[in-house]
């Protein structure tokens, strides 16, 4: 692909495989739609040829954001909406420093293959994140919300466990209310813990088909339990998954690090600026943190408002908060 830069405000951006400029437009120019809301210009579609019209910034982003997106599809990869909108939120711009730019879709290919999809970390630190959980044995990630910190581990998970590297799969979180109390709940035991537990419920159904997870939960492959069924069990041959781990109390992180048996390996994901605790009580994640710290192979990962990959106002909200705290 070559771009050339006319006398008038416009570029043209050449793109040799007419297949892949496709892809590139989407359904009816759908991205193309897309970007043009974004960044304020007009594309134009000419043949193999696509014009960019608009001031010199957003004809540079959008140039920027559509040969990165090209090179994804040159690559064999898929372009969708979540991919055009992380581009323009990572990828260069001209209000980014070099030193704080998240380049998307750069550097070696990081990907995990699950039964239902290929999942792909998008940013610096999620690539990063995810080469920590297949290099280490216990783990932490530490962030905002939406920036696929569970999301990413329960991938792992089920990758190590299609790949027989793990004979089961156990993801846990605290029973913790968020801010209200909403009194007994009907049920058996386990209907009465499953709305707590409904997150990873999410991600693992987002890997494995439904009937599937549905078998392997009966044969005991795939456990999803409170923190609390935790206390006295070794953990072996098995990835380990503490989600929402900023509401343990000390005592329970203790308690749940101290399971970790042979074969297994052990994640931690938590948002320190999320403690549901009551107050004057010590978050068993900010614990550990102070405690393992400087100990060799066990990992800590971590994540700010840049990693946020949800909708983009997430994280604006998350710089909002962040800032009125400082």
């Amino acid at each position: 692909m070559t771009t050339t830069e006319p006398p008038a405000s416009e570029t043209h951006l050449d793109f040799a495989d007419n297949r892949l400029l496709i892809d590139l437009c989407g359904v009816g120019d759908a991205h193309l739609v897309q970007i043009e809301s974004h960044l304020g210009v007009q594309i134009l579609r000419r043949g193999n040829h696509l014009i960019l019209i608009g001031d010199t910034e957003g004809q540079s982003r959008a140039a920027n954001v559509l040969n990165a997106l090209y090179e994804r599809l040159e690559a064999g990869r898929t372009v969708g909406p979540a991919d055009i909108d992380a581009e323009i939120r990572m990828g260069h711009s001209p209000e980014i420093g070099d030193g704080d730019q998240i380049e998307m879709f750069k550097g070696p290919r990081t990907e995990i293959r699950t039964k239902k999809k290929l999942v792909e970390p998008r940013t610096d630190a999620q690539k990063a994140y995810v080469a920590s959980l297949f290099a280490n044995e216990l783990a932490f990630g530490i962030g905002p919300a939406g920036t696929g910190k569970t999301y990413l581990a329960v991938a792992v998970g089920v990758n190590m466990f299609i790949e027989g590297n793990v004979d089961k799969i156990i993801l846990c979180r605290p029973a913790v209310e968020a801010g209200e109390r909403l009194g007994f709940l009907p049920g058996t035991q386990e209907e009465k813990v499953d709305p707590y537990m409904q997150p990873l419920y999410d991600a693992l159904n987002d890997f494995l088909p439904a009937k599937m997870v549905g078998k392997l939960r009966e044969e005991k492959k795939i456990e999803i339990a409170p923190l609390a069924f935790m206390r006295g069990r070794t953990l072996s041959n098995a990835f380990v998954v503490l989600d929402e781990a900023q509401n343990a109390t000390s005592m329970q992180m203790k308690m749940f690090l101290t399971r970790l048996g042979e074969g297994s390996r052990m994640v931690i994901t938590g948002d320190r600026t999320q403690v549901d605790l009551p107050r004057g009580q010590v978050s068993g994640l900010a614990d550990a943190e102070r405690l393992l710290g400087n100990i060799p192979k066990i990992a800590f990962n971590y994540f700010t408002s840049k990693d946020v990959v949800r909708h983009p106002l997430v994280a604006a909200i998350i710089e909002a908060y962040e800032k009125d705290e400082a």
